[in-house]
């Protein structure tokens, strides 16, 4: 028999020769040693293992072996960069210096489901060790960087804070004195139609100056609505006047109010991200968990 090199194989030996056993879930490969003259078994990985390591260890293991090679069935050679579990699905020819060993494909016993179960407890258990051993270092990280986060973003908020509390103030005020203004108004008109009434004309000449003036209030609240799209009440008409101030205030100083809004929520956010890292910290809980019931 030859290969598709065409390198020739003096002997082809029948597969009982070389065995492949499942032990543990670990494919165990039996062969004999050309020179030492016993068989030796080899356990692989098949999902981490090449060819060419497989190889590798054969000749380690046997000095007097000079050639090591695996062909397929139809004489094509498999690469050393094949992986076992991709050369375990078939069957292959082992060829050992000058002799070929034929190998059949092992047959992989299926897992009882007690097996299985027991299994994947044994995944949930190492994934939970590995959680258990490195999650408080990681958190004790990143709170870290919380931290210094936090620092940064009160350092950029503080000069901003306190221009904010001058302007907040400086527009309260005009907003206050807005408001004892319009109530001087309203003073002095009801003081100014008391007059005309009983002192320089009758009330028959004044109704109709009254009805119009009340008529001309109602217009006036109507296109309020029209031009803000809102009833005229005076506690949220009292906050757009303080925000026109603080706006336009806040212009003249250059106060950034978009920058500092940004700055707020991702202080905001990061709290919220020191909060819930902290958590688990006290109940011993993995982060998972604590999101899952948030």
């Amino acid at each position: 028999w030859r290969g598709r090199e065409g390198a020739p194989y003096s002997t082809l030996v029948p597969s009982d020769e070389v065995t492949i056993n499942y032990r543990h879930g670990l494919p165990v490969i039996t062969l004999m040693l050309p020179t030492r003259g016993e068989r030796c078994q080899f356990t692989v990985k098949p999902v981490v293992t090449t060819v060419g390591a497989f190889l590798q260890d054969v000749q380690q293991e046997d000095k007097g072996i000079q050639r090591a090679e695996v062909f397929a069935t139809d004489g094509s050679k498999v690469s050393d960069a094949t992986l076992m579990e991709v050369l375990l699905m078939n069957d292959f020819k082992l060829v050992i210096n000058n002799t070929a060993y034929s190998v059949s494909a092992p047959v992989k016993d299926k897992l009882s489901s007690e097996h299985a179960t027991e299994m994947e407890d044994i995944k949930s258990l190492v994934h939970r060790l590995f959680v258990a051993l490195h999650l408080e270092e990681h958190q004790i990280r990143k709170e870290r960087e919380l931290l210094q986060k936090l620092d940064h973003l009160k350092g950029e908020l503080l000069p901003l804070e306190q221009m904010k509390a001058r302007i907040v103030d400086s527009a309260d005020a005009k907003t206050s004195r807005l408001l004892w203004v319009g109530l001087a108004l309203m003073s002095t008109q009801g003081g100014a139609l008391a007059w005309l009434t009983w002192w320089v004309y009758s009330w028959d000449i004044m109704e109709p100056v009254t009805y119009f003036i009340t008529y001309g209030s109602a217009m006036a609240f109507y296109a309020y609505f029209v031009l803000t799209k809102q009833d005229y009440i005076y506690p949220l008409a009292k906050d757009r006047q303080f925000l026109h101030y603080f706006y336009r205030k806040s212009k003249k100083q250059h106060f950034n109010v978009e920058r500092y809004n940004k700055l707020k929520d991702d202080l905001a956010e990061a709290e919220e991200s020191l909060r819930r890292l902290r958590q688990p910290l006290h109940l011993r809980l993995p982060i998972q968990e604590i999101s899952d019931k948030d």
